[in-house]
């Protein structure tokens, strides 16, 4: 993902969706829709939930990425040129 901003929705189905700011008509990058039970838990509190969800989500992409990008870094000092 880029470093563009973005923006946890509320979806027309009920559910919690993150997409780009600025694109309201696009389909969200993440939903995230709970049971009515967990809704009826949570209550508002779900959106704190869902941050704590898609802040995990995000730090384990940048994980995902870094690793990537060492494997990718370390691939050429791995080669034997003769």
């Amino acid at each position: 993902m880029s470093s563009a901003l973005y923006e946890i929705v509320e979806l027309a189905d009920g559910g919690v969706g993150l997409r780009r700011a600025g694109e309201d008509e696009s389909e969200p990058l993440v939903c995230i829709k709970f049971s009515k039970e967990a809704e009826e838990f949570l209550k508002e509190a779900r959106f704190d939930v869902v941050k704590a969800m898609i802040e995990a989500g995000l730090e384990t992409v940048g994980d995902l990425a870094e690793q990537n990008y060492a494997e990718f870094e370390l691939e050429p000092e791995q080669r034997t040129l003769h």
